[in-house]
């Protein structure tokens, strides 16, 4: 008997995702922040790397394989792996339900599985998860379900007890983990279940009784980065594939008040140099990775031990590449020279606004001028450069949005894209409602300058005059597919290409929503981008579509901004 299979991502079906926002209404926020990422093709809703998969293999004898977010072995399973197996566990794995439903089939009809743990990393809803669960019971009806990780944690920190009972009860597994950090309170469980010992002394877990869940006592769990690294000589070389994302940190040494990540994960804490070397060493030996994404959201900081690692990798002369969050107000031109020669190929940086007033109802320490100096330095160096803001922040106005345009257009990084603001009620700005006359909650909301829906507004008025620099269609394709698509042999040229293909298409989508088909020229443009091996790469007759489309959408909005009570 194999103690516990690990399921990864389940990606969903996409197309039904954009049926049910849609059944929301077409002016519901949801939709509208979604509807500037997709197309619709022959009836379908494509996301950008879907459509490319599509077009790619049209006319096209290459060996078939998907192009897609997910295309890597998940840190989390060689995490939970790695964990389970150093306390005597075994563990089997799938990695991608959507992709391996027959291998998890097959699994399930010939091993015998004490247990199988769901995973939850990125899900913001129940849906991906009793997917998995109804796959697995209509195979194997013996096999203990665990649930757990950041979905679950989120919902043990903002519902009360008896929905969360029944939350657990919707969902349908026989146990779950509530810690943020549930490594131990999973093998604890996997312990008392293999032995058959009483589990209601475990900390940190809720399990079926009759028609009730019990919930245990709750414990902050912390488990040391440095006696937990991956062993990744427990994965073979082609589950590892071309790509791994490492952390090399706990936690966050900010308190921005759009982020409740700090307050949850506790105080910060990061390896030293040499643990993140050993391990990168590790992965140099596999033999088979080319890129690198480090997942720390500040991994520079602090700035003295980047350094310090920035060196080192220069030392080592490592064959694969990386990329990596960055925050500005951590750097200086020596240290950006520096990661040009370690290898980096790119930066995400978090700018949210160019407005002063705005980042400090933010709380960030980084400030305006701290992008105008990094970005032509990052440039310079060939690294490429994301940019990602929010819209709708408290304090926000058609003004302020305009100064973060104005900076964009100032500093041309290669792409971006706007993140409508989320009003989340675990982070500190929730506890400001009264100072900003906050009211409402996720993607419905309004405050002192401005509501949900102006925010779409803006946002679709940079989605449709922005040219220079490249809107990224996340959901679909977001800053580590830049990379990914890198290795499998598009450049970031040609990515530029295709993805001002793409959001050409979804342009006219959104100036024209009663049309029924894409324009020939449209269409025919993004195929050939989307071919992107092809000889004759040309962008063939978009442009006077598109420009005539900003115009006429820019005039409408500015019109609108100009008469409204919000243009301070």
């Amino acid at each position: 008997m194999i103690d516990c299979l690990i399921i990864g991502h389940n990606d969903g079906d996409f197309d039904a995702i954009v049926k049910t926002l849609h059944s929301m209404g077409t002016d519901h926020p949801d939709y509208r922040d979604l509807n500037l990422n997709f197309i619709e093709y022959n009836n379908k809703a494509y996301r950008a790397l879907d459509i490319l998969d599509y077009f790619y293999y049209q006319n096209n004898n290459d060996a078939y394989r998907s192009f897609h977010n997910a295309d890597l072995l998940w840190n989390v399973i060689m995490y939970l792996g790695t964990y389970l197996s150093r306390r005597g566990f075994s563990f089997d794995y799938i990695n991608l339900f959507q992709f391996e439903k027959d291998k998890l089939r097959e699994k399930l009809e010939h091993n015998n599985y004490l247990t199988i743990a769901i995973t939850t990393t990125i899900y913001t809803t129940v849906e991906p998860i009793q997917e998995v669960i109804s796959f697995i019971k209509k195979i194997n009806n013996t096999a203990n379900i665990i649930v757990g990780g950041p979905f679950i944690a989120k919902q043990v920190e903002t519902i009360d007890i008896s929905n969360l009972k029944l939350l657990f009860g919707y969902i349908g597994a026989d146990y779950y983990i509530l810690s943020r950090e549930g490594e131990q309170a999973l093998a604890d469980l996997l312990y008392a279940l293999k032995k058959t010992v009483t589990i209601s002394n475990i900390k940190n877990i809720s399990y079926k009784k009759g028609k009730d869940y019990i919930i245990t006592k709750m414990e902050n769990e912390i488990n040391s980065l440095e006696d937990n690294m991956i062993d990744y000589t427990l994965f073979s070389k082609k589950d590892i594939g071309e790509t791994i994302n490492i952390r090399t940190s706990k936690g966050c040494p900010y308190s921005c008040s759009y982020c409740g990540f700090p307050l949850r994960a506790g105080k910060y804490k990061c390896l030293d140099v040499d643990y993140i070397i050993k391990e990168l060493d590790q992965i140099e030996k596999i033999g088979t990775v080319r890129n690198i994404f480090f997942m720390d959201d500040s991994i520079n900081v602090p700035k003295v031990r980047f350094k310090e690692l920035m060196l080192a990798m220069i030392k080592k002369d490592y064959s694969f590449k990386w990329n990596c969050f960055f925050r500005c107000d951590s750097s200086d031109a020596e240290l950006i020279k520096l990661m040009k020669e370690a290898n980096c190929e790119g930066v995400f940086l978090g700018l949210e606004s160019a407005n002063e007033q705005v980042l400090k109802n933010m709380n960030k320490t980084s400030r305006k001028s701290d992008f105008l100096k990094a970005i032509p330095v990052f440039k310079k160096a060939g690294l490429a450069v994301f940019v990602s803001t929010f819209t709708g922040f408290p304090g926000e106005t058609y003004k302020t949005f305009q100064e973060t345009i104005d900076l964009l257009r100032e500093t041309e990084p290669d792409f971006y894209r706007p993140q409508l603001w989320f009003c989340d009620p675990v982070t500190p700005i929730w506890n400001q409602r009264e100072k900003y006359g906050l009211k409402g909650s996720n993607f419905s909301w309004k405050h002192s300058t401005m509501n949900v829906k102006e925010a779409c507004d803006l946002n679709e008025e940079a989605f449709l005059t922005v040219d220079k620099t490249v809107w990224v269609p996340d959901p679909g394709y977001n800053f580590t597919s830049i990379y990914y698509m890198k290795q499998r042999g598009m450049s970031i040229g040609k990515q530029k290409k295709f993805l001002k293909a793409f959001n050409d298409v979804v342009r006219e989508k959104i100036i024209y929503p009663y049309k029924k088909s894409i324009s020939p020229n449209l269409l025919e443009s993004l195929k050939r981008a989307s071919q992107y091996n092809r000889q004759d790469q040309v962008n063939i007759g978009s442009l006077e579509t598109v420009s005539k489309i900003k115009y006429e959408k820019k005039q409408n909005l500015i019109t609108k901004f100009e008469s409204s009570k919000f243009n301070f």
